[in-house]
Parts: C-alpha cells; structure tokens; sequence
C-alpha cells in the first residue's frame, strides 16, 4: 500500500478523467495504493496512455475500473460519475499547438466536455466534489508586465514578481484557442460552485513534470528534453532558451489534488495556482545543463522563432494553496529531473517491460 490518503478525503470511488494520463495514471496508482477503488475514464488518443492504463489495471488488480470514451461521450461519461465519491477532471487536448490547428475540436474537449461533466456531477442528489485541471496559459503571456535579464534568463520588470511569484489575482488574459477552451472551463467550474453549490475547485497548473510522463515537443517538455538526449536526437528550442518555469515534480502534484479533495471548506469554488515556486524555478537552458550533466552526454540544439502562446516566464505564489490545504513543494527540480531521467533510462533499457516503480 502507497502513503495513506489525508485525513478528511472523500469516501466512496475516485472518478480520473484522463486518469492514464500523466498526472492522471499517478493520481490514480496513489489512490488505488491507498486502497480505494479508481474509475479511470480516458480515450486512450496521447501516446504512451495505453501502457499506462495497462500498467495501472496489472499494479492494482481489482480496484482500477477503466473506462475507453471521449470525455465528450455523455452516456459513458454520466455512467462513470453516477458511481463517484469524488472527482478529479484532467481529461482535455493539452497542446497549443493543437488547438492552433483545430480549434474547433479543442473547444469540444477542453470547454464542452467540461461542461458536460460538471452537468454529469449537478444531476447526482449528492454531487460529489470535483477538482479540475486548469493551466497558467490562463493568464495569458504577460507581456504588460515588461521583461529583464537577470542571470541568463528571463524575469518580469518587477522584482516583487519575480522573487514571490504570480498569484490568482492576477487577471486573466486568454491567449489561443487552448487558453480560451481551458479558461472557459477554468471559469465554469468556479461558476457551478457559486450557482448551483458544487464542491468544485480549480488548480491552475505550471510544468509538471515526473516518471510515466511521454513528452512530446508539443507538451511534456522536462520529459522530451530527456527522451531526445537519451535517444541521442537533436532538440528544438523554440525562442532563446531563456524562458523560465516552475517546475513541479507530479508527486508534489499529486499531494495537492488529494489536499484540494480533503479540505472541501477551504477548496470549494476557487482557483489555486500549481507550481514548484520560487525555489523550482529554472530556465531552459539551466535544465538542459543539469540534464548534460546528469545523462554525461551533450544536448544537440536547434532553434527556430518563439511560437504562438510561449510565455517568456511563468513562476507560480502558491501560497494560497499552502493556506488552505497546507500544501507545499517538497522535491527541488534537480532531484526531480534525476528521478525522471532514472525512470526513462529504465523504460529506455527494457522497453517492452514496465518496471513497478
């Protein structure tokens, strides 16, 4: 058994969409450890899911309920909810660049599946609480605040900012067909608490980042970096490498949807930013360093124009999460990304055998 879930979390089965997903697949092996029942709704469209899924059912036999369907399936999506205790939505399209190239179908995903769900939830006589996955993309690319080099990487005009972080009072600035499907979500899910009583909160996430992540060019960048130098293939900057993000390991993430669901007083119809912090905050080329280091072989690089959506710097103020769920990184970016780096390593020496790690 994994570490026991916190005090006050919800009774009954845990509703995952996405659930083998990255930060879904690890929500739910953290739950099922604990030895409550997992209803995991996903598609299985991202590639490296199935393994997961497969993964989650052979670690956790009997208490892992799969369920293949769209999110914007409404027949599997109500059966799923209908035997839910709580509910943890990460099912979505994930990438800009995606949602650049069919918007359409991005809105379908990210802001009508949302919706169909929160609507799947309304119609229980008990709602059982929710979280959802929102994003910072929310808050847009942050070009009002203006820009400084400090160090050899990027960091806002305003040092305040850039030593604390950004809070959820900061406005919200929807940028790309992904930003604006995730904010309409984002700002449904708040809405559902304040009209119709849902014990519904929103964590607005940074770069989560950790073992059973398939990174992709398009998202996943900590795990894509890895797998390209692994694999001994060129990688793509896009911009000056001077970008910075909070990096957050998925235990840290996983530790603060469990929090969210055991403090339903605290959660209930607000939005929390997700981050590593301050103290995770690293740039790209800082990480390519350490991954240099830690691989013991050089990046291959190549560069092309920033594209639509990049933000320059993201670091998240979580201390809104701290209060109310007592929340707070505990694995630093340099630990995590050795962690990360053993597990492909791992994956990349047996690659048709799954370790139980």
């Amino acid at each position: 058994m994994s570490a026991p879930l916190p005090q006050g979390f919800p009774e009954g089965a845990v509703l995952v969409t996405g659930g083998a997903g990255f930060v879904g697949c690890n929500l739910a092996d953290r739950i099922a450890g604990a030895g409550r029942e997992v209803i995991v709704l996903d598609d299985l469209s991202r590639a490296g899911v199935s393994r997961n899924l497969d993964w989650l059912v052979a670690r956790h036999p009997g208490r892992v309920r799969a369920v293949v369907a769209d999110i914007r399936d409404g027949r599997a999506l109500e059966d799923a909810a209908d035997g839910a205790g709580a509910a943890i939505h990460l099912a979505a399209q994930v990438a800009v660049t995606t949602s650049l190239a069919d918007p359409v179908a991005d809105f379908g995903v990210n802001a009508a599946g949302t919706l169909a769900l929160l609507e799947a939830l309304r119609r229980r006589a008990d709602p059982p609480p929710l979280v959802f996955a929102s994003t910072n993309k929310v808050y847009g690319d942050f070009a009002r605040w203006g820009w400084r080099e400090e160090g050899g990487r990027w960091a806002p005009a305003d040092p305040r900012l850039a030593a604390e972080g950004a809070g959820e009072d900061q406005p919200l600035d929807l940028h790309t067909p992904y930003g604006c499907s995730k904010g309409v979500a984002d700002q449904y899910v708040l809405d559902y608490a304040r009209q119709f009583g849902l014990t519904a909160s929103v964590l607005r996430m940074s770069c989560i980042y950790g073992p059973r992540q398939f990174g992709t060019e398009d998202q996943g960048w900590v795990a894509h970096f890895l797998l390209r130098m692994l694999r001994g293939e060129a990688i793509t900057l896009y911009g000056d490498g001077r970008q910075v993000r909070d990096v957050c390991h998925v235990a840290d993430a996983v530790d603060a949807y469990l929090a969210l669901l055991a403090a339903p007083a605290a959660a209930r119809g607000r939005a929390f930013n997700l981050g590593g912090g301050p103290a995770n905050a690293v740039s790209l080329l800082e990480l390519l360093e350490a991954a240099e280091a830690l691989l013991g072989r050089p990046a291959r690089l190549r560069h092309e124009p920033v594209r639509a959506g990049d933000q320059r710097w993201f670091v998240a103020d979580t201390a809104r999460l701290r209060d109310a769920a007592g929340w707070r990184p505990r694995i630093g970016w340099r630990d995590g990304l050795r962690d990360l780096a053993a597990w492909l390593e791992t994956l990349s020496a047996r690659p048709d055998e799954e370790t139980a790690a």
